[in-house]
């Protein structure tokens, strides 16, 4: 295979993006355009505040399904001049249509992103041979990093555990977002390849890293950063007492999050907090008073203040 783009990082770097990583929202306006002085000003906070070392633009959690190209394209090179010299940012670019998606992974790398989010196709779930063939395809027409993204209740269709193997073997094929649930198959690819495993489920982040994992991609992130990087930290320097403490601490708003789609919650959150969010697009609906009631019960037993 032959490549006529840059070379993929080192693959020895066993965190390509980092340990902490958070799917951001994409904040609008009250009359639902794109707020781009509030995805500024939350990149920097969940930067420099919260210390992520990466952040996930594009993705579902940042409403990909309702954003335009123009937008996301303006929103990755406002936030990379914003936040780029300080995290990376990874684009999200999957869709279940293999042009569209190499057509959105050239203009987020044109955009200044320095790695690219894919997720299976969803819908129309195609066979493994079909995913093989989509994910080469992108990572032959980009010279930037990617992470795989595995989510099979969403894209109907899992990464099996050979395909994954086979697709570790792309120089820039480097990282999966692991939302499988499954932490033996993850174990199974993790001894067969060195592709770096970030959980993609909150409450999964510590279990994911008993197992090889070196990070999460988190939603609940956007007010559990700082804790969480902390859990990672202190897993990695052989302190899993303090690992075990602040993942039980958190565990009620890593799953309350997702009481709803995680967006919704989210963003009421961020709201409550007076950051940039704004509401969102349909087919998604704005947190009920109950709900955000709730999401600030579990903020309470987290630890963690959701003002009124």
């Amino acid at each position: 295979m032959t490549h006529d783009h840059p070379a993929a990082p080192d693959r020895a770097v066993s965190r390509p993006f980092g340990r902490l990583l958070t799917a951001m929202v994409t904040p609008f306006t009250a009359s639902g355009d794109l707020d781009l002085a509030g995805a500024v000003r939350l990149a920097e906070h969940l930067v420099d505040e919260q210390g992520n070392d990466a952040l996930v633009l594009n993705g579902t959690t940042g409403e990909s399904p309702t954003t335009t190209e123009a937008e996301k394209e303006t929103l990755i090179r406002a936030v990379v001049e914003a936040v780029g010299d300080r995290a990376r940012i990874v684009a999200g670019v999957g869709t279940n249509d293999t042009r569209h998606t190499i057509e959105l992974a050239a203009s987020a790398e044109k955009a200044g992103a320095h790695g690219l989010l894919v997720v299976t196709p969803y819908y129309n779930k195609p066979p493994q041979s079909g995913l093989l063939r989509h994910f080469t395809a992108v990572a032959d027409a980009t010279g930037l990093p990617i992470m795989l993204y595995d989510i099979p209740h969403r894209a109907g269709v899992p990464i099996d555990t050979e395909t994954l193997v086979r697709l570790a073997e792309h120089d820039r094929i480097v990282a999966v977002k692991d939302a499988k649930g499954d932490l033996i198959a993850t174990s199974w690819v993790l001894s067969r390849s060195d592709l770096a495993f970030y959980s993609g489920e909150d409450a999964l982040t510590l279990p994911a890293l008993a197992v090889g994992c070196v990070g999460v991609v988190g939603t609940s992130t956007h007010f559990t950063g700082a804790q969480t990087k902390q859990l990672i930290e202190a897993y990695e320097a052989g302190d899993v007492d303090t690992a075990l403490r602040l993942h039980r601490r958190l565990l009620p708003l890593f799953t309350g999050i997702f009481r709803t789609q995680g967006t919704i919650l989210v963003k009421a959150g961020l709201a409550a907090k007076g950051l940039p969010a704004g509401p969102v697009r349909p087919p998604l609906v704005d947190a009920t008073a109950d709900e955000l009631a709730q999401l600030r019960a579990d903020c309470a037993a987290a630890g963690l203040d959701l003002p009124e």
